[in-house]
């Protein structure tokens, strides 16, 4: 994915994501996601996740980078990334939000990132 070079500040990593209704919908949301290692849940602009057959299915209250709370409607979604395909919430966010990848899915789907040099692996295998 995105590899820094030696005295470059640490950067942001983008990856192709697609997100869809789970079990296989034709209708799914595809962009570059940024990966957001301090968010839990993943988000994306509401409007494109009920275009890709995403519903709400309740809400949740979030804390914020700034310490901000903020309560936002979620659905389950298929995730898939990097040849993996997992399920968990997804967030409806606001218009013109910059979709983000949370830890949870990351996790499921057996994805660390190396902090050395700040690239995403897969691990050989998930932990039971």
């Amino acid at each position: 994915m995105a590899v820094r070079k030696r005295g470059e500040n640490v950067g942001f990593i983008h990856i192709p994501v697609s997100v869809k209704t789970p079990g296989g919908s034709q209708d799914s949301y595809d962009a570059l996601f940024l990966v957001d290692t301090g968010a839990i849940d993943s988000m994306a602009p509401g409007s494109e996740l009920r275009r890709a057959g995403i519903q709400p299915v309740g809400r949740k209250t979030y804390e914020l980078a700034d310490g901000s709370r903020e309560e936002y409607a979620f659905g389950l979604a298929q995730i898939e990334f990097m040849g993996e395909i997992t399920a968990g919430r997804v967030i409806f966010g606001p218009e013109g939000i910059e979709p983000f990848l949370g830890v949870t899915a990351l996790e499921a789907a057996g994805v660390t990132i190396d902090p050395a040099t700040q690239t995403l692996e897969k691990r050989p295998a998930v932990r039971l």
